[in-house]
């Protein structure tokens, strides 16, 4: 009898992976639990011979085995959810067992630590350099120049730290790498550590990830061997969105409240406990084993446009058909990515509107969706393609109430440190509050005391509008953080895009903007 192959990640066990399994091996099956190929909408998947099936119940069990399914997709390899993809991060997606070592090294594992120690630490720089490879995580800053960074800074201790705390919405690419391939980010800190020059390092990862931080922690037991002198410890986090940027995430690693650093300096000069520190995100990290191995740095340069180099991971989500991973080089459009991989929404309704780069990530309209998935591109939209999230609406999304929604989530999750940030979201939520209430009639603005004031004030729509873009470049321009910088993204994008959903029908206002 075929092994069957069924995923070992949280999503498919949330789905019943788990229990399927447990089916299989009660029908006599022998079943082997693997990465996940990243079809999400097809989990629990079930691949024997090579041919999926999916999503598999308890129920289907007899019909897999038999071949008589009608849940049979064909070979996973070649659907064309995955053929079209240029998958190199997630190369070993749905293909190898999580915590071997043995499928790790049949599939090219440490070939790039390897290689690093041959050519030396400044030689792999330049690799990395050469590669063209930026920070996934947000920014998008060269990888090889804040290496150089370190390395070239005079300092007894140096750390490597992986940021793993993905908490964007609609992102799941970390957890599945560190779910699916950690030896990978392992490799790719101990390459990091050699070429700077150290020899710690951390995996800070958020607590609601209790898979993910299980599976590091097994990983790194079974490969200090083969990374030694370089230390590796996993470190979990308490839930703060705001410990996904850089110098609050090394505050929390030093026992401190997590808040951000003023920068000056950086943490490649001053970072974990006032030591030169390379900060790199998961799949920034994933990406270099393939990037030092013969060959990848030219590889890799190759793929993608203009100064965005190489593939991205992009996690599609939201409503829509079929949600999952999706790597492939910079330049697709959100168009392909919208209607011709995902599949268009669930609903079946029309699509409304993107969010692209998580919930500070501005709101696409669909006049927009040829625009190149590019960082640049993206940038001169007044957009972010940060960790690479798209999530999608129909149309029967309230933009004003998404607007709200980020100002409001800025609110709760600001550290505090900056007055544009801790201040400044608290009273958007209030002017998206006025500006509505003022579309829609004097009544509901003298139904809340504090919109009766404003109206009071004699501040119109008009001018409520004005007064939300102007505190809006207050906080892109004055927040200590991307956290309260990047707010204005998704609340300027809808307020653009779709005023009627503020209350504007389109007609002049009269003399109370009303």
């Amino acid at each position: 009898m075929s092994v069957v192959r069924i995923s070992d990640d949280a999503l498919a066990r949330a789905c019943g992976a788990d229990e399927l399994a447990a089916a299989f091996t009660r029908a006599g099956a022998e079943v082997e639990r693997v990465s996940s190929w990243g079809m999400h909408w097809l989990e629990p998947l079930v691949e024997v011979s090579g041919v999926g099936y999916g999503p598999a119940t308890i129920d289907d069990v007899a019909a897999i085995l038999d071949g008589s399914s009608d849940k049979a997709i064909g070979r996973i390899d070649q659907h064309p959810f995955i053929v079209n993809q240029q998958r190199l991060t997630f190369a070993r997606a749905g293909r190898t067992r999580p915590l071997s070592l043995e499928d790790y090294a049949a599939t090219g594992g440490w070939q790039g630590l390897e290689r690093a120690r041959a050519i030396g630490p400044e030689k792999t720089i330049e690799e990395v350099i050469t590669s063209g490879l930026r920070g996934r995580g947000g920014a998008g800053f060269p990888a090889g120049i804040k290496w150089q960074t370190v390395a070239k800074a005079a300092a007894a201790r140096k750390y490597v730290v992986c940021n793993a705390d993905e908490g964007d919405s609609g992102t799941f690419a970390d957890r599945m790498l560190m779910e699916g391939d950690p030896f990978a980010i392992i490799e790719g800190m101990a390459i990091a550590a050699h070429a700077v020059g150290a020899h710690h390092g951390y995996i800070y990862v958020r607590s609601e990830y209790p898979d993910a931080i299980g599976t590091l922690e097994a990983a790194i037991a079974l490969s200090a061997s083969k990374v030694a002198p370089f230390e590796l410890e996993v470190r979990a986090g308490a839930g703060a969105y705001v410990c996904g940027e850089e110098t609050s995430l090394l505050n929390s690693l030093e026992g401190k409240r997590g808040e951000v650093r003023a920068k000056p300096p950086l943490p490649a000069l001053k970072g974990l406990f006032g030591c030169p520190t390379v900060v790199n995100n998961v799949l920034t990290l994933t990406a270099i084993p393939h990037i030092v191995a013969e060959g990848g740095a030219e590889e890799y340069a190759r793929l993608g446009i203009d100064r965005s180099r190489g593939t991205k991971p992009i996690q599609i989500a939201g409503n829509v058909r079929h949600g999952g991973l999706y790597e492939t080089a910079f330049g697709i459009t959100l168009r392909e990515l919208v209607y011709d991989i995902g599949g268009g929404t669930a609903s079946g309704r029309p699509v409304k509107a993107v969010q692209v780069g998580g919930p500070l990530g501005a709101y696409i309209h669909p006049d927009q969706f040829d625009l190149p998935f590019d960082y640049e591109a993206y940038a001169a939209a007044d957009a972010l393609i940060g960790h690479g999230g798209v999530v999608v609406f129909d149309d029967t999304a309230d933009m004003a109430d998404m607007a709200r929604f980020a100002l409001e989530f800025c609110a709760a999750e600001s550290c505090g440190k900056c007055t544009p940030c801790r201040i400044g979201a608290v009273r958007g939520v209030e002017i998206v509050d006025r500006i509505r209430a003022g579309g829609r009639g004097r009544d509901r603005v003298e139904s809340l005391p504090q919109m009766h004031n404003a109206a009071k004030a004699g501040r119109g729509r008009r001018e409520q509008v004005a007064l939300l873009e102007d505190l809006c470049d207050t906080m892109k321009y004055g927040s200590l953080c991307a956290l309260g910088g990047f707010t204005p993204y998704p609340v300027l994008s809808a307020l653009r895009h779709w005023p009627a959903d503020f209350g504007h029908s389109g007609e002049p206002e009269n003399a109370d903007g009303i």
